[in-house]
């Protein structure tokens, strides 16, 4: 099942259910997948990789202005949107923990034969499409910035 399907399935339960976080992000993942369509007019759909990059940046989204919202002391408007992010997430693949993104890491800097700061870009290029999906940008850059220091 496609992802725009599986949105529509949950966003009836969610409905049913009367569940109004899941379905304000569930309406949220529907909006963007159809203006990702629109942009990418003659393809066929969107690929899983441009998926997967769509629902990270949501929940991105969600949880900068969570942040946002705890440090100008609302939390009244910074526990929603994290209920979303939570949402959202549900739709992503199950998250590395910091360990085995260490471990993919060590791999691809022993594979590129990256020896300092210099080779960051080589590092991050390889690891932000090895991890997608599976690991968070900022994690995965503090990882690479740790190993080649």
């Amino acid at each position: 099942m496609s992802l725009q399907e599986n949105v529509m399935t949950e966003m009836k339960a969610a409905m049913r259910a009367k569940d109004s976080v899941k379905l304000e992000a569930l309406r949220a993942v529907k909006g963007a997948i159809l203006l990702a369509q629109t942009d990418a007019a003659g393809k066929d759909g969107l690929s899983e990789d441009e998926e997967l990059k769509l629902l990270q940046k949501l929940v991105k989204q969600r949880k900068d202005s969570a942040a946002i919202y705890k440090e100008q002391g609302r939390e009244d408007l910074a526990q929603p949107e994290l209920d979303q992010a939570a949402v959202i997430e549900g739709f992503l693949p199950e998250q590395l923990s910091e360990e085995e993104i260490e471990k993919e890491v060590d791999a691809i800097i022993a594979q590129t034969g990256a020896n300092g700061m210099q080779d960051m870009g080589k590092v991050m290029g390889m690891a932000s499409k090895n991890l997608a999906g599976k690991a968070d940008g900022k994690t995965i850059s503090a990882i690479v910035k740790r190993k080649l220091a």
